[in-house]
């Protein structure tokens, strides 16, 4: 599974304005690395629903609730996808967090909406076909970007064996869904997908700009995005990932951390009124990779430049 770099007990700061800047935002450096606040005088990713095809959400999270739509459970084969792991709530809030709240951390996607679709359980597996129903559900329900975290311990490899996820992926797509994967941390080179498949892959980027040394990359057109030592939202209460943690917030490092920050930033860009492939080539056209490092895949994202862009 994943690893805690540090966690520090947070104080969550109660009853402020919805106007107030968020306290944990000086401690996200993926915020001003991807230039997103300069982004956000653009675009916000008004009302765009965000599928966590993942663990779960702490749905009741004060950095998440107010964001909420209606998802569903494949697991436990009811409407109540809660977070029995913690990764996929931390998932959610890099993606949309709810935004100068006065609480916690703010998200890529300030206006942008979180739709918990639960395909892996507990312990963080899960099987290819319960996948396969999430992304179909999501698409058929209103999600316009689907983003799946699904590449730690080597999980997305063992899924992609078969490529049964292709057809799901191309089936959201032409539902008009962008759909975001996460690359996989076993730190070699990969073509997880079919190249024909319209499927965004991101890879992990560091603090100085070079390729975080887990990240997988080779995949067809991918790009990086920050995906070490990134705050996000914990669940509020025992899971897995909180046992020795119980602010409500932590570091995590991996794919599972940039592919969500390249999902909020497709938002912001659907919230313009791409397209799905549109959104693709904008977020491609515009990543930097001065050095022309492989690894980076076609360069690290740039909100800004990306909801500037013209084609």
């Amino acid at each position: 599974m994943k690893r805690i770099l540090s966690v520090a007990i947070i104080l969550i700061v109660a009853g402020c304005s919805t106007e107030q800047p968020d306290p944990l935002e000086p401690q996200q450096w993926a915020v001003p690395a991807m230039k997103l606040p300069q982004a956000w005088q653009t675009a916000k990713g008004d009302n765009v629903v965000i599928a966590i095809i993942d663990t779960g959400v702490d749905t009741n999270h004060p950095d998440l609730k107010d964001k909420i739509v209606k998802g569903y459970d494949f697991v436990a084969g009811d409407d109540d996808p809660m977070d029995q792991n913690g990764h996929g709530t931390h998932v959610a809030g890099i993606a949309a967090a709810v935004t100068d709240n006065g609480v916690g951390i703010a998200g890529a996607a300030p206006n942008a909406m979180i739709m918990p679709v639960r395909v892996l359980g507990t312990v963080g597996s899960g099987d290819q076909a319960t996948i396969v129903k999430g992304i179909k559900w999501a698409a058929d329900n209103g999600a316009k970007v689907i983003n799946m975290s699904l590449g730690e311990t080597g999980l997305m490899s063992r899924l992609l064996k078969g490529g049964v996820l292709n057809p799901a992926i191309q089936y959201a797509h032409d539902k008009g869904a962008v759909v975001v994967a996460a690359a996989g941390n076993e730190g070699t080179a990969k073509q997880p997908y079919k190249p024909t498949t319209q499927v965004l892959v991101v890879g992990a980027s560091d603090q100085q700009g070079k390729p975080a040394d887990f990240s997988n990359f080779g995949a067809d057109q991918a790009v990086s995005a920050p995906g070490v030592r990134i705050l996000s939202t914990l669940p509020t209460y025992k899971t897995p990932e909180t046992l020795k943690n119980g602010s409500g917030y932590g570091m995590l490092d991996g794919t599972s951390m940039a592919s969500p920050y390249v999902a909020g930033l497709a938002a912001l860009l659907v919230g313009q009124g791409k397209s799905p492939d549109e959104t693709m080539a904008a977020i491609r056209r515009t990543a930097r990779n001065p050095n022309k490092d492989p690894r980076l895949g076609l360069g690290i994202v740039d909100a800004q430049a990306a909801v500037t862009s013209s084609p």
